[in-house]
């Protein structure tokens, strides 16, 4: 008996009930499986399409990084160029103006050469004339000049020891005065002419004041004293000349040239301030040189040694320049007549000395060395 057959009537119409109610479940259950799907699907959609939209941005982000990163390396590039061209136009203009300045320093060292060689051109010249003018005129002058001097000297010396022996061999006829009168007491003049002789032995005192005075100059020279002084460093080869002038020449000599003018001005500039010095301002200083130039130096010479200016030279002056013998006598005469002590100092270019110079009481000249051509050089 099948199982069918052994239901009852109650479990079949149950049976039959179920049947009828499966379909319907089932449909049901697919439906919603479908609606599941559908659900996923339209998740699924969506995420790709997020994913979708969130790559199109990515992409669009990277894109314009890369437009970014092209301009950023363009315009680097740009910079680089900019400064390279910039670099090169500063080198450009660096090298320009270095070549400007090089052709400007050869230009101006040129004309500084040619400067220098027209000079040196015009000193050979004036050398040769100076050799030339030594050779026809000088020659001998110096040798020409001691040997009158020395002759006049004699002259002179002989003719006062003939004069005083004559006045002690002259008889004068006594005769008595009516009236006596008592003696006048001969006084000092303050405003008499001093007339110096430091030759003779009475004026020990005298001597060892000047000789004090140019160890004073050797030794310990003053740079920066007053007026009329020595300034300038004073050697023993000067102090043998001045001493020589003062003492063995008694202050009326020629003396040998140190080979410059410059150190014959440094000799007289000694003579000069030691008898400033011991007299004061009636020493006038009159110096005789036959050139304008000569007479330039000489004044610059004595401004320098001495420390005096401009104003100390003139006619009423302490110094007085002059370019032929004859003024300068002329002009000594009157210090003599106005009480004052004539200083008469003649510059080694002189070839002659006039004879109406050596009635003065102080007279300088300077010899010229033959063997020495710097003598003459001015």
């Amino acid at each position: 008996m099948s199982s069918d057959e052994s239901r009852t009537p109650k479990d079949q119409d149950l049976a039959a009930q179920k049947s009828s109610e499966s379909p319907a479940s089932n449909s049901q259950e697919s439906n919603n499986s479908e609606g599941q799907n559908e659900t996923q699907e339209n998740a699924s959609a969506s995420a790709a399409k997020s994913n979708s939209r969130e790559r199109d941005e990515l992409a669009q982000q990277v894109a314009e990084l890369e437009r970014q990163k092209q301009a950023l390396e363009k315009e680097i590039e740009s910079l680089q160029q900019s400064k390279t061209q910039m670099l090169s136009e500063q080198v450009e203009q660096t090298q320009q103006t270095l070549g400007r300045m090089v052709q400007e320093g050869l230009k101006e060292l040129e004309q500084r050469k040619q400067a220098l060689q027209i000079s040196v051109e015009q000193l050979e010249r004036r050398r040769e004339r100076i050799r030339e003018e030594m050779r026809t005129t000088f020659a001998g002058a110096s040798q020409e000049l001691a040997i009158r001097v020395q002759g006049f000297k004699d002259y002179l010396v002989g003719s006062l020891q003939d004069l005083s022996v004559a006045a002690e061999q002259l008889e004068l006829p006594s005769s008595e005065p009516e009236e006596t009168s008592p003696p006048e007491i001969p006084t000092e003049s303050p405003e008499e002419a001093p007339t110096p002789q430091f030759a003779e032995q009475g004026f020990h005192e005298q001597t060892q004041q000047i000789r004090s005075i140019l160890d004073q100059y050797r030794t310990l020279p003053d740079y920066y004293g007053s007026p009329w002084q020595l300034r300038r460093t004073f050697e023993p080869i000067h102090a043998e000349r001045v001493t020589k002038w003062f003492f063995s020449q008694g202050g009326r000599g020629a003396l040998r040239s140190l080979g410059s003018r410059l150190q014959n001005i440094l000799v007289a500039s000694a003579v000069i301030s030691v008898l400033r010095t011991m007299y004061g301002e009636r020493v006038r200083t009159l110096v005789l040189a036959n050139t304008p130039e000569r007479l330039g130096e000489w004044r610059r010479g004595l401004q320098d040694c001495l420390g005096i200016s401009r104003s100390d030279f003139g006619p009423a002056r302490g110094v007085v320049l002059f370019e032929n013998p004859e003024a300068l006598v002329q002009k000594a005469d009157r210090l003599v007549e106005d009480k004052q002590l004539p200083l008469i100092v003649v510059d080694e270019a002189e070839e002659l000395i006039s004879l109406s110079l050596l009635q003065f009481p102080l007279w300088l000249a300077f010899a010229p060395d033959a063997q020495s051509e710097s003598s003459y050089m001015y």
